[in-house]
Parts: C-alpha cells; structure tokens; sequence
C-alpha cells in the first residue's frame, strides 16, 4: 500500500483514458457531447441535483465506452482469428455503451428540453 503504487495507479488509469480518447472515435464523438452538455448546463443553470444527474450520465457512457474498449482490446488478443463467439462479445458490449447512451440522452431531454423551451419561448 505504497504511495509510490497508488500513485502509479492513477497514471495508469489516466493513461488508459488518454488512450480511449486517442484510439476510439465513438468516444471523442462522446467527449463533444459531454462538453456541449456542460456548456448548455451552465447556460440553462442546472440544480445542484439536475447536474448530478447529468454527472452520473456522464459517467456511466464514459464507464461504459471504456469497458466496451477493454473488452474489445482482450477480445482481439485472445482470438486473433474471427470467431462467432468474439463477435458476439464486442457486439454486447456495444449494446451496453447503446443503452447507457440513450438513457443519457433520455435524461438530458427530461432536463433541458423545458429549461431551453422556456427560455426561447418566454
């Protein structure tokens, strides 16, 4: 439980996240969003509550679009060749970053759809 080891933890993770950003365009794709999401929070001032919404959407695509990469990544490694089994393992978890990114989109229309309707229509 060295400092020195959780120190080298978190730049492990963090190059992790530098590679999902650098290799993955679905996830910079993701990374746009979330910035316009945040610009557009700010601009309709989002609760305190709202934003932790928007916090926890955030982060379970991000979640999801990392683990859907690691899987990927292992899925390449141990079956080189194609396989019908590999496929259906990248293909679920695709479907895991799908879901969490339409409910985040449910819950971003859920907050800001009345927030920039009142504010462009009085």
């Amino acid at each position: 439980m060295s400092l020195s080891k959780r120190l080298n933890s978190f730049r492990f993770a963090f190059q992790g996240l530098f590679d999902l950003f650098k290799s993955q365009p679905n996830a910079r794709i993701h990374l746009i969003a979330l910035t316009l999401v945040i610009a557009t929070g700010f601009y309709v001032r989002l609760s305190n509550l709202e934003w932790s919404l928007v916090v926890i959407c955030i982060a379970l695509v991000l979640s999801m679009e990392a683990v859907n990469t690691a899987l990927e990544y292992l899925t390449d490694l141990v079956s080189p060749d194609h396989h019908p089994l590999a496929g259906k393992a990248k293909d679920v978890a695709a479907a895991a970053v799908l879901i969490a990114a339409i409910a985040a989109a449910t819950v971003g229309a859920i907050l800001f759809i009345p927030k920039l309707s009142a504010l462009f229509h009085g």
